[in-house]
């Protein structure tokens, strides 16, 4: 009873959680010192004492686990710690056992300890050793660029079956075949072949052969695979085509109708993959793929990781001979497309692509009314090289800085614009002429120069004309628009009956080929 009267409670001393606190009668406690019961002071005192602590533990207890939860999910480690330490007794899971002597704080880092009846920050991680965790260390991933060009050399002299087998072995499920409906059903082969598993997508443009539907069928069922087919955006198409018709292609390039109906449909596949593989050959077209490695960085689109370099192109049958190519698909009895045996070659659409006749190139029935530089969809964009001055490292230049001509022979003569708006006016010309388009700075040009002085000197003192205009620069929009310029060079054919010329639309410009189409023409 009168221990209670000495540590008695006032409401109006409270703690942290609302608890009283206890406090001590200054008036009883003065009374009893006069009194022999002062031998229990020791003993009052450490009951005292074991109260206060017993309340400011569990108080601590309380705020340590809440701010504990939240450090859990900020940037201070564990090692904030704040331990109780006893110099008596280890603390136990009864909270009313807690009766530490001495209460020590330490904490590393210099983490700010505030009073209990303080509000806290977030940051201030505050637990016990109990429930002291460390968080394992990030490890920083190294990432390894590889080497494409040496990979590329490395299987330079590989088979197709290598090379495919390497491609699905590194990429797994990140990578797919673009398989177009005609010969390229080889890499199918190939791939079923290395006994890993594929995936193949095609780009349905609404505008394919029936047979080519046929074929994807036919294809499905051989592998039995399912084809991804990729379609146009119905909304693009439709404003093309109520803007410019159904062939506005035919009389401004295809490059539009590719870009909406090919290009945009191919980008969205490839933005989920890695790596893609192709059927390109180096002999498919002179003048965009002689320099198309096994392996390459894909110039022109982007990966699944987005951004320059983020995906990687394989083309297995790049060093392979379109004649070899026949006789694997012979050999291993692989469907093919039937337009093959109507005479079609490389086949796209069916507006843009027509049957080949013996001897022609086999891109001479794509696109057949645009000239070799042009003769990509935009699939394979990259490999047309930059036509401008320093483009292709191949030019001569004068000290003054400009480029010099090409072209130059005393068999050949050289046409202003006067000169050519004279020829085009001409219905009843003495002697026919043969006149190249040209631009001194095109690669293209440059490579049929030795095969054009030939012809010249061949055809000196036959009656045949040989001459040459240059038309980039300011005679570009009139070359466009009055002698059917497409790209560089453009050959034209001068008849005697006729202001007309022919275009001369086969990208062999050998000098075997120039003087056949001469001979037929005259």
């Amino acid at each position: 009873m009168f221990l209670s009267l000495i540590l008695n409670s006032r409401p109006d001393s409270m703690n942290l959680k609302g608890r009283p606190s206890p406090s001590i009668n200054p008036f009883l406690l003065s009374s009893f010192y006069k009194s022999p019961s002062i031998l229990l002071v020791p003993f009052i005192l450490k009951s005292f004492i074991s109260t206060v602590f017993e309340s400011s533990a569990m108080a601590l207890a309380v705020t340590s686990s809440s701010i504990a939860i939240s450090s859990s999910s900020s940037s201070l480690r564990a090692e904030q710690v704040v331990q109780l330490n006893t110099t008596t007794f280890q603390p136990s899971d009864r909270a009313h056992m807690v009766s530490p002597t001495v209460l020590s704080l330490s904490v590393k880092r210099s983490v700010a300890v505030k009073a209990l009846n303080a509000e806290s920050r977030r940051n201030d991680a505050i637990v016990t050793s109990a429930a002291t965790t460390f968080a394992p260390d990030v490890m920083e991933k190294s990432v390894e660029v590889e080497d494409f060009e040496k990979l590329a050399k490395d299987l330079e002299n590989s088979s197709p079956l290598e090379i495919m087998d390497k491609a699905l072995e590194k990429y797994g499920n990140d990578i797919a075949i673009a398989f177009s409906g005609a010969e390229d059903v080889a890499l199918i082969e190939y791939a079923h072949l290395t006994g890993r598993p594929y995936r193949v997508f095609s780009l349905d443009t609404g505008r394919l052969n029936p047979e080519t539907y046929k074929f994807f069928d036919a294809v499905e069922k051989h592998y039995n695979i399912r084809i991804e087919y990729m379609f146009p955006d119905s909304v693009e198409v439709q404003a093309l085509v109520r803007t410019k018709g159904l062939f506005s292609f035919y009389e401004d390039g295809h490059q539009e109708c590719c870009r909406v109906r090919k290009v945009r449909p191919l980008r969205r596949a490839l933005k989920g993959l890695r790596a893609w593989i192709t059927g390109q050959r180096k002999d498919q077209s002179p003048g965009t793929r002689s320099q198309v490695p096994v392996v390459q960085v894909d110039p022109v689109f982007e990966g699944l990781d987005g951004g320059s370099g983020s995906l990687v192109k394989w083309n297995p049958v790049a060093n392979v001979a379109g004649n070899d190519i026949w006789n694997f698909l012979r050999t291993m009895d692989v469907p093919v497309n039937s337009l093959h045996a109507q005479g079609y070659v490389s086949i796209g659409c069916e507006p843009c692509t027509r049957a080949v006749l013996p001897g022609q190139h086999e891109r001479e029935g794509r696109w057949w009314w645009e000239d070799a530089k042009a003769k990509e969809c935009g699939l394979h964009k990259g490999n047309i090289k930059d036509e401008s001055v320093n483009g292709n490292g191949n030019d001569t230049f004068h000290a003054n800085g400009s480029v010099s001509d090409i072209f130059d022979s005393n068999d050949i003569l050289t046409l202003t614009r006067p000169g050519m708006e004279n020829l085009l006016k001409m219905e009843g010309r003495k002697d026919p002429w043969i006149v190249v388009l040209y631009a001194p700075w095109c690669q293209f040009c440059q490579a049929m120069e030795a095969s054009y002085v030939e012809l010249a000197k061949k055809l000196g003192g036959s009656g045949m004309k040989v001459g040459k205009f240059r038309a980039d620069g300011d005679e570009k929009a009139f070359a466009q628009q009055e002698l059917q310029l497409g790209s560089f060079p453009t050959i034209l054919f001068f008849p005697k009956h006729s202001s007309r010329p022919i275009k001369y639309s086969s990208e062999k410009r050998d000098v075997d080929s120039l003087m056949a189409f001469v001979n037929a023409l005259r």
